[in-house]
């Protein structure tokens, strides 16, 4: 295995850690449990390490940050969108699907 397959491999298995949340946040249409300013300084580090990828020319680190920027750039949109949301009383997703599914 070459040292870029191992970045590559590294790159993936932490971008596709914020794809969870994207999906959950989108599902329940509410982000109450995440702080604005989480995503949104992932988001500026991820941005640096993509300009200093870019300057290396270092591909494992230019497309996993380039996919997490999107992933993270989604979740800050969903975490601005659904802001109204969160004033809402509790809901929790899994449990209004289970019982949807029970009266079909």
């Amino acid at each position: 295995m070459t040292v870029t397959w191992l970045g590559l491999i590294a790159g993936a298995v932490t971008s596709f850690a914020a794809v969870p949340q994207v999906v959950r946040t989108y599902r329940t249409r509410h982000a109450r449990d995440i702080s604005i300013w989480q995503p949104i300084l992932l988001t500026a580090g991820m941005a640096l390490w993509l300009v200093y990828g870019i300057l290396l020319k270092d591909v494992p680190l230019i497309t996993a940050n380039l996919f997490s920027l999107l992933c993270y750039g989604i979740l800050i949109v969903l975490k601005i969108r659904y802001r109204d949301g969160d004033n809402l009383p509790e809901r929790d997703y899994l449990s209004e699907n289970s019982s949807s599914q029970e009266e079909v």
